[in-house]
């Protein structure tokens, strides 16, 4: 998204003229729109686990597990995504015209496409299927009498809310990929085809308006625990509050002294005689 700023924003590009900065480039934004999907994954898996009803399974939803979950995860996509810092390079694509790009095989720019749809695709299937099964387990702990919660309750209230936050990630990233991987495919299967001016126009439109929503996913978090988890809100006021209650008792102590040190010299000038 960084990039994406840079580039479209501010037209900077300075990936078209460093072969560093351009394989780079590609691999971050690649690696963290693999990252995305897997976080949100396991965040919907660890969802599942804490809210069914077999303690069994409730003990695997730990810190622990999930730092070695994203852990292995992180280390997978590192080096499956690796093909991608030998296939991008600077590409000459007129005389004193260089793109960074991938390889110019067809071939290539295909299978990332659909790497890409695939792991879209693959991963909205899975955060539905999970998101399910968890909502599943939340009306069946709700439909337990109010006097048999207290034994056989696996929630509490932060957990439902921070579950129904979880919901509104999945669903956002499902919407806002689904355009920019139905516009790849119909890219990949028209390319050979001859396209009016209005055809062309009609993609890039498109093509930019799902780039768009594609990185809505990634700074939507904070608005969506925001206005929906009262337990987040609480703690970033009292985050807000404890740093500025911080700097405004060290401001207050800062003037106090300065009072002090003025009264002191006031003291000081009154007991000073004046010969006469």
């Amino acid at each position: 998204m960084l990039g994406s700023i840079f580039t479209g924003g501010f037209n900077i590009n300075i990936q078209n003229s460093n072969k560093i900065l351009c394989k780079l480039f590609y691999y971050i934004s690649f690696l963290f729109s693999a990252l995305l999907p897997t976080v949100l994954i396991l965040a919907s898996l660890d969802r599942l686990l804490i809210s069914s009803q077999n303690v069994d399974r409730r003990l695997y939803s730990s810190k622990r597990l999930a730092y070695f979950s994203i852990s292995i995860s992180v280390c997978f996509w590192i080096i499956f995504l690796f093909q991608i810092l030998i296939e991008v390079d600077i590409q000459e694509l007129a005389p004193s015209v260089f793109v960074c790009y991938y390889a110019l095989s067809s071939f290539y720019l295909t299978f990332i496409t659909y790497l890409q749809v695939t792991i879209n695709v693959v991963a909205s299937a899975i955060m539905i299927v999970l998101s399910i099964l968890a909502f599943k387990n939340v009306r069946r702990i709700r439909s337990i009498p109010h006097q048999q919660r207290n034994q056989l309750r696996s929630m509490n209230k932060k957990d439902f809310q921070l579950l129904r936050c979880l919901y509104a990630q999945d669903l956002i990233y499902i919407i806002c990929t689904s355009i920019l991987c139905i516009n790849g495919v119909y890219g990949n299967i028209t390319k050979d085809e001859i396209h009016t001016p209005v055809e062309n126009a009609v993609n890039d439109f498109t093509g930019q308006f799902g780039i768009f929503l594609h990185h809505i996913p990634y700074c939507a978090s904070f608005y969506i625990y925001i206005s929906m988890s009262k337990a987040f809100r609480h703690e970033l006021k009292r985050l807000i509050y404890k740093i500025w209650c911080k700097n405004l008792i060290s401001i207050r102590e800062e003037e106090h002294r300065q009072d002090n040190m003025e009264l002191n010299v006031v003291d000081i000038v009154s007991t000073i005689v004046v010969p006469a």
